[in-house]
């Protein structure tokens, strides 16, 4: 089955998104910081990456950016998850690299069609 690193600073994000995967069989590790994020990306070569942008040190958008200009991480598809919900915003995040830009809350329905969208292609 597919693993997936969630990259959040909120420990209640990173559970409920946790539990709404691992429900249907995904494998979840989790990250506090892009910093973090981008270490385990390396070394765990996840399928998918959920990635806020909000967060102390190597923010999502940074964290992002450096996954994408990777030679051993730049095929990992990289979904923003973040509160920050401007146009601007999204566009940004989509030009460091992301594949989609989602805002929270969202629901474990569309964590779930996201996720099976992303790792289908």
């Amino acid at each position: 089955m597919a693993l997936i690193l969630i990259v959040d600073d909120s420990p209640t994000e990173v559970h409920a998104m946790k539990v709404a995967l691992e429900r249907h069989g995904y494998q979840i590790v989790s990250a506090g910081d892009g910093a973090e994020a981008y270490e385990k990306a390396r070394q765990m070569k996840p399928d998918l990456i959920f990635m806020d942008v909000v967060m102390p040190g190597v923010n999502g958008f940074q964290a992002t950016r450096k996954l994408a200009a990777d030679p051993d991480t730049k095929e990992i598809p990289v979904i923003m998850i973040t509160s920050k919900d401007q146009e601007t915003d999204r566009i940004w995040g989509m030009r460091q690299g992301a594949v989609d830009y989602l805002i929270k809350p969202v629901s474990a329905e569309r964590l779930l069609s996201k996720a099976r969208a992303v790792l289908a292609s």
